[in-house]
Formats: C-alpha cells, structure tokens, sequence
C-alpha cells in the first residue's frame, strides 16, 4: 500500500534545454517560430483543401489527416516546452508524465499508420486507375483514416499500463525536453524486460509492417512508371506521388537515425538533437514539401490568391 502511494506521488524533473543556458533565448524564439510555421504551414494545407472542392479526393483528404496529425504531433510537445523554458527543472507527476508520453506514441503509430495508407493509394491510382474511384471511394477512405487513428490510441495503451506500473526510486530527473520512452524507463529501479518486449512487439507491428507495406507499393509504382513509353506520361505520373515519397524518406530516416544507432553513439545531447528531428523537423518540412513538389496544390494556391 505504501508502494503504491509512492508511486502516485512521483514527480519528474524535466531539465529541457537548461544545460544551455548561455543560448535560452535564442533557442526560445527559434522552438517558437518553428511552432508557429507548423501551425501555420498544416493550417493553409487543410484550408486550400476545404475550400476547394476539385481537392476533395482521396489523397487530399489524406493529406488533409497528415497536417491535423502533424499540428498534434507538436501541440503536444511545444507548448509544453515553450512555457517552463527558461525553469530550472519543470515538474511534472507521474500522470501527466504518461499522459504526455501516451500522446506522443499514438501520434507516432498514426503517422506510420497514415504514410503507408497514403501510399497504397498512390498504388491504387498509378497500378490500377481504372478501377481507383471504385476501390478508393469516401467510405473506404474515411474507414482508412478512422482505422488509422482508432488502432493508434489503442496501440500504446500495453506500453503506458506497464510503464506505470514501474517503481522509479533513483533519480527523477528526465535530462530530455518531454517524456520520451527511453528516458523514463531509464530512471525506474525496477525490472523494465516486459515493457522493453512490449515496446519491441508494438515497434514491429506498427513500423515494421506499415513501412512493409509502403515499401510493397513503391515497388510497384516504380515498376508500373517505368512500363510508361512517354516521357511526358512517366513524369505525369511519378510527381502524383513524388511529395508523399518525399515525406516518407524523410520520416523513415529521421527514425532510423534516432533510434537504429549502436548504443556507444548515443548520448543525453545526441539524443535531444535527434529527438527535435522527429518532433519538428518533419512536422515542418511536409506542408514545403507538398506546397513545393506537388504541382497541383501549388496551382491551387496561385488561383487562390489570385482570385482574393
């Protein structure tokens, strides 16, 4: 019983960006214009695509649940980060602790989730045109994206239940900006082997088989352009999905570099440097690369404009 009430009072010190000190503000104004650019870049994707209706298909609508997905993934983090940074050591309980680290791995599983369906569409369209209105209609795409979202906030739950249940009696303080997985259960005192297998099992299913996947299908796309006589018809038809393949080498190799490393390369700052890979990077990056590489939108934009 004693453990127990332990265990609901822990509290976490996060130490952020404060071994830094001599930078705090530059770093407070750059995390904050990074936000902003975020919000803004995913909030004009989403508002082009609702106001004009020739964008209602299915791979706007997807990428639509990418930039809601991509402004979630850095709510979570940011405002957070952004309010107690110049604090010496933010607290956080226990609960809130998980309640962020929950969030932030269903945003994760979600990606994936969505990158790999974003690319069996682009299958769809590119391998089988013919029959894509019938296979991708708006029920099918709204059960894919439901599907994608639901199965997300039910895939940490193993995770955060066997992460609570760990006894942290050592240090309470997490040398990283958030909750991260590897951070937390680094401080607990006790046996971590069931939730590194659970994390291992969740890792292969939602990485190992969407990546699977999506891999599936670029092999495909790439065999079925390359079957293309015309130049102009094999350029027509690789910049359909050129912005999402973007997006996917980003993403994968941002992952890959944070967590497929030899353990002798990993250190507290190396891993807050990859971590803002994955939590801002990307996020940022997509709404410039769709707005860059994918004609279509970009023309969009220009009629948009023009018209006000």
């Amino acid at each position: 019983m004693e453990g127990e009430n332990q265990t609901v009072e822990t509290e976490f010190i996060i130490v952020g960006f404060n071994d830094f000190p001599q930078i705090l503000v530059p770093l407070f104004l750059f995390f904050l214009l990074i936000y902003f650019l975020v919000l803004v870049g995913n909030l004009l994707i989403m508002s082009v695509v609702y106001f004009n209706k020739h964008l209602h298909t299915p791979m706007y609508f997807f990428l639509t649940n990418l930039a809601l997905l991509d402004i979630c993934y850095t709510t979570i983090i940011f405002p957070f980060m952004l309010a107690h940074f110049f604090l010496v050591g933010t607290h956080i309980s226990l609960n809130g602790c998980l309640l962020q680290l929950f969030s932030f791995m269903s945003m994760v599983s979600t990606e994936f989730l969505l990158l790999s369906v974003m690319a069996y569409d682009r299958y769809v369209a590119i391998c089988n045109p013919l029959h894509y209105v019938k296979i991708m209609n708006n029920a099918v795409c709204m059960k894919l994206a439901a599907g994608c979202w639901l199965f997300s906030f039910i895939d940490p739950v193993p995770d955060t239940v066997l992460i609570s249940r760990l006894s942290f009696c050592r240090s309470h303080t997490i040398n990283h900006f958030f909750c991260d997985v590897a951070a937390v259960i680094n401080l607990s005192c006790s046996s971590t082997h069931a939730v590194e297998v659970a994390i291992y099992i969740v890792g292969t299913l939602v990485g190992v088989a969407p990546f699977s996947l999506t891999i599936v299908s670029y092999i495909n796309i790439i065999s079925t352009i390359l079957k293309i006589r015309s130049t102009e018809g094999r350029r027509k038809a690789f910049s359909t999905c050129a912005s999402h393949l973007t997006v996917v080498v980003l993403f994968y190799g941002v992952i890959c570099s944070t967590y497929m490393r030899p353990a002798s390369m990993v250190s507290v700052k190396n891993n807050k440097a990859l971590s803002l890979l994955y939590v801002a990077l990307t996020p940022l990056c997509n709404p410039i690369i769709y707005c860059l590489k994918n004609t279509e939108f970009k023309n969009t934009m220009r009629k948009t404009k023009n018209t006000k």
